[in-house]
């Protein structure tokens, strides 16, 4: 596991909370573009941060955010069944719960019927999958993907 001091955590704080350039943050944190720079370069190379640009659903045209709970047939498939979704196009998170399901999953999908070719097409394909409920969102607030 990578040991995160209060640069690493401050640097990510501000990198979740608004795009902005190393000389940015440097000057927030009060310490140099190159240290900050540096500091991005271990974390990706740790697994610890992925950079990537985020979409508002809501401009999206015929696009829909769907959740997909999921109980699986046995709770040792937890791990590689998550894995296995999450390899999935329109997967854009899984999540291991608590509760009655195991998997909470996140899709974007083209319209209806690309949430129907999902389910019926690819999710249906993978073993281990004993029950699941299909939730549209309706209206993001504050969301990004």
């Amino acid at each position: 596991m990578v040991e995160l001091d209060k640069t690493d955590r401050d640097i990510i704080a501000i990198l979740s909370e608004e795009n902005t350039t190393n000389n940015a943050i440097a000057e927030k944190l009060k310490i140099t573009e190159g240290t900050v720079r540096q500091r991005i370069k271990k974390l990706r190379e740790a697994g610890v941060l992925k950079i990537r640009g985020l979409i508002n659903p809501e401009i999206l045209e015929n696009q829909q955010l769907a959740f997909i709970m999921i109980t699986l047939a046995e709770a040792r498939l937890l791990d590689s069944k998550a894995t296995e979704i999450s390899q999935l196009n329109q997967v854009l998170s899984v999540s291991l719960i608590t509760g009655r399901y195991d998997l909470l999953i996140e899709v974007i999908v083209e319209s209806n019927k690309g949430l129907v070719n999902f389910l019926t097409d690819e999710l249906s394909q993978i073993n281990g999958i004993a029950h699941s409920e299909t939730f549209m969102s309706l209206k993001s607030i504050n969301k990004f993907i």
